[in-house]
């Protein structure tokens, strides 16, 4: 049977952080990250056509709250992530993200870094412009300035130990690198909420290890609400 067909709480492993809050905000005295929000999911049920992915799922996450989904290929895991980004819909049940209906939200205003297994970087463009890319194509009215927009890539990737880099394309750096590249994308447009769909499944294991003990570092420093497939 699925893992995750059948609501248990034991499916989902949890790990609560204490964040510093002086580690929230960037070295010019802005905060570069967006306020976590607490999540709740309530009784979700997703099928397609007959086959069931999700049935009554329920699961609670506290702000600034990291927390793993284990379970086996197949087993609804990335179907949750979807739903909680907006880019997919469940049959039942209910979505809250600090109260408010997450479902009624478009994905932009979810406001939610989604990092993907397969990178997912433009491979015409460099570091910089992987990074800075959503925040480019904002609408006008919300696109920070060119130097606003500077400061929060070179912040990002001092962050994710990328710096001297910007300038490299993504065919010119290793897997671990290109992963930290699409985190660092997925962190500069301030999310709310960080969601991770198994990233370092494409790489070795000695990689996978320490990237691993480096995304818990980096998530102990920025206090995102994130949950982790894996």
């Amino acid at each position: 049977m699925d893992a995750l067909l059948d609501y248990d709480v034991n499916y989902f492993r949890r790990q609560e952080t204490r964040v510093d809050e002086t580690a929230l905000s960037g070295s010019s005295g802005a905060s570069l990250w967006g306020k976590p929000v607490d999540v709740r999911v309530d009784r979700v049920v997703r099928e397609f056509g007959a086959t069931p992915a999700l049935r009554g799922v329920s699961i609670d996450i506290a702000a600034g709250e990291l927390v793993a989904l284990l379970g086996p290929s197949g087993s609804g895991k990335t179907t949750l992530l979807r739903i909680l980004a907006g880019l997919d819909a469940p049959n039942a049940g209910r979505v809250t993200f600090a109260g408010e209906d997450a479902l009624r939200l478009s994905v932009q205003q979810r406001h939610i870094g989604f990092v993907f297994q397969s990178y997912a970087l433009f491979r015409s463009m460099k570091v910089f412009d992987n990074i800075a890319f959503g925040l480019t194509v904002r609408p006008l009215w919300r696109r920070p300035r060119k130097s606003e927009i500077r400061r929060r890539v070179m912040e990002v990737l001092d962050l994710v130990q990328l710096s001297g880099l910007e300038n490299r394309y993504p065919s010119q750096l290793s897997g671990g690198q290109r992963q930290r590249v699409a985190l660092a994308r997925a962190l500069a447009i301030e999310p709310r909420m960080l969601l991770l769909d198994e990233p370092f499944g494409a790489l070795d294991a000695k990689v996978r290890r320490e990237l691993r003990r480096w995304l818990r570092e980096i998530h102990d420093r920025t206090g995102h609400t994130t949950v982790f497939v894996t």
